[in-house]
């Protein structure tokens, strides 16, 4: 229930647990900001190379989509990907849009910023993503699953959608916060 109220934001989750009638137990969750908390509750126990959570939310082509980014000290990568709230844990297209836009966006700001010169080679996705804490939930009228189990995400009109939204707003975000 936790998970579900992170991404779907300004929703309060209430739950009253009444099976021990003498000590009944109430849970309530809520989240204003939705995946941007849930990236910042992922990294509570690390410590983060910048406060600030890195934020999108934007609908395109009846896709909404909602990413939220965040770096750490480990070495590990941890992203969670969903689409119409249902955690796709072999990840799908959405996540490769949105790995694909942050490997290009860093490579592109490294150049611009001077770290990359023209004779060095483009930095890598696993080297780009070490340290990364990052959320990506994507809302479509039909959204096409592989597999059972819904693994996998396979609308590949989601994955150009996700690409343009995370990219463009995450190089202004790169400009804005060196």
């Amino acid at each position: 229930l936790r998970q579900q109220a992170y991404l779907t934001k300004s929703l309060k989750l209430e739950v009253n647990d009444q099976r021990d009638a003498r000590a009944p137990q109430r849970y309530s969750f809520y989240f204003e900001g939705g995946v941007a908390s849930y990236c910042r509750h992922l990294n509570h126990v690390r410590e983060v190379k910048q406060e600030k959570v890195f934020y999108v939310e934007k609908e395109q082509d009846n896709i909404k989509v909602e990413v939220a980014v965040q770096y750490n000290t480990d070495f590990s990568e941890l992203v969670y990907g969903f689409a119409n709230n249902i955690h796709t844990t072999e990840g799908g297209m959405h996540v490769q849009g949105f790995r694909t836009a942050l490997t290009r966006t860093l490579n592109a700001y490294a150049r611009k910023a001077g770290f990359l010169k023209e004779k060095d080679e483009n930095l890598q996705g696993e080297d780009v993503r070490e340290g990364l804490t990052a959320v990506i939930s994507v809302k479509l009228p039909e959204p096409q699953f592989e597999g059972q189990t819904k693994a996998k995400l396979g609308n590949a009109e989601v994955k150009p959608v996700v690409e343009t939204i995370f990219g463009e707003y995450f190089a202004a975000f790169l400009e804005e916060n060196p």
